[in-house]
């Protein structure tokens, strides 16, 4: 819910707009294992949540806080709990809100300014 959340560009593609879908694909991937894993250890992750907007990234927070509590102390993570909350999760449709369409509208602004950004000397990684 948040305009950093980014998506890639669809349609005809030029050589700037395939760099910005190449590096996001790479986070991307990162990031949805680690939310995998997250979904996997704390099933409450896969329902809807009455939380406020505000509450939501604090919730996911302390998740991974005690995650990583729970593997430093050697809780080993079952590959079978993250195939099982991806199951479930398939079956849960996200909302449409006009939050969600406003926050969608700033993040194009912060996608071009990326794109921009990934064409620059510190962009080239």
């Amino acid at each position: 819910l948040m305009p950093w959340l980014m998506k890639p560009y669809t349609g005809a593609l030029d050589t700037e707009k395939e760099l910005f879908n190449y590096r996001l694909s790479k986070c991307r991937m990162v990031v949805e294992c680690a939310f995998g894993r997250l979904k996997g250890r704390w099933r409450s992750l896969l329902t809807r949540s009455d939380l406020s907007q505000t509450n939501i990234p604090i919730v996911i927070a302390a998740c991974c806080v005690l995650h990583n509590l729970c593997e430093s102390k050697g809780e080993t993570f079952m590959v079978g709990w993250e195939v099982e909350a991806n199951r479930l999760a398939a079956d849960y449709t996200q909302p449409d809100t006009w939050a969600i369409r406003r926050s969608q509208r700033d993040a194009l602004r912060i996608r071009e300014a990326l794109k921009a950004s990934f064409q620059s000397e510190q962009g080239n990684l």
